[in-house]
């Protein structure tokens, strides 16, 4: 099943994407209302349809409860740590590591981007998510699973050269990431995800003005969505409407690419998620 937030003369609403419609929740002001509320999704009353170009698309969750994001693929961190001539530190392999980002800067389809004043390397970055759906506290691998609401594409606006100063200071990032990040167009129930050995088969793509730039498989993180709920709810209480970011897939993002261009305004960036749809954002004039 996918979930929206939709705008509609003025007014946001929550609702189900059903082909070409998209159908109000007759019991929910908002998706984190609907998320906290732990409603049977088998129970669902929908008021009335509106076809999906009568509607502009908000973020899934445009107040989530907060965001973590995690650093869970290999070949990112590698490559990425390797462009600055850095090696991969062993602690790496030891655990899942995140970071916390500003939940009151989420975007959604179509939305302009604005990088921080002076920002001269902006990059996207490719990224699945999860939503928490009840909560939980020292959460085991083996139960991560029913903690999950669903799954959306992220894209973690990066200002690299605000990052790189902040990062030598042995903390953050902040200002070079506090300024956006995009969750759209829709969150998708697990159940609408095929499985495979390795976790969950999806292909990930990048597109910068049509050109591709990534392409990935959610199937290559090397810890699983189950190792970060994990990670993150030991000894602390995770709450219904938290994100989960699953961190930049392996050539997600223009840091780890020689010979591109960091992204300047005008730039229309795409990424897609098989199941999930594409998200779509415009970078526009600093502000």
């Amino acid at each position: 099943m996918k979930f929206v937030t939709y705008e509609r003369q003025g007014q946001e609403h929550a609702g189900i994407l059903k082909g070409e419609k998209v159908y109000d929740l007759h019991n929910a002001s908002d998706l984190l209302e609907f998320i906290k509320g732990n409603n049977a999704i088998e129970e669902l009353e929908l008021a009335e349809g509106y076809d999906l170009s009568n509607v502009k698309l908000k973020a899934p969750l445009p107040r989530p409860a907060s965001i973590r994001d995690f650093y869970a693929f290999e070949e990112h961190v590698v490559t990425a740590r390797g462009k600055r001539g850095l090696d991969v530190v062993p602690e790496w392999y030891e655990f899942p590591v995140f970071y916390f980002t500003n939940h009151h800067a989420v975007k959604g389809p179509e939305d302009s981007i604005f990088p921080p004043q002076g920002c001269k390397k902006l990059d996207y970055e490719l990224e699945i998510a999860c939503v928490i759906g009840k909560e939980g506290r020292n959460i085991k691998v083996s139960e991560a699973q029913e903690y999950i609401f669903g799954y959306m594409i992220m894209n973690d606006w990066s200002a690299r050269d605000i990052q790189a100063k902040e990062m030598k200071v042995g903390l953050g990032p902040a200002k070079g990431k506090d300024f956006g990040t995009s969750f759209g167009p829709y969150l998708v129930t697990a159940d609408e995800l095929p499985l495979h050995d390795n976790g969950i088969d999806l292909k990930m793509e990048a597109f910068v003005n049509g050109e591709r730039y990534s392409a990935g498989n959610v199937k290559d993180m090397y810890y699983s969505f189950g190792e970060l709920i994990e990670r993150a709810s030991k000894d602390v209480t995770l709450y219904p409407g938290e994100v989960i970011g699953s961190g930049t897939v392996g050539s997600g993002c223009i840091l780890e690419q020689t010979g591109r261009e960091w992204l300047k305004p005008g730039d229309r960036v795409e990424l897609s998620i098989t199941h999930l749809g594409s998200l779509t954002n415009v970078v526009g004039e600093e502000e």
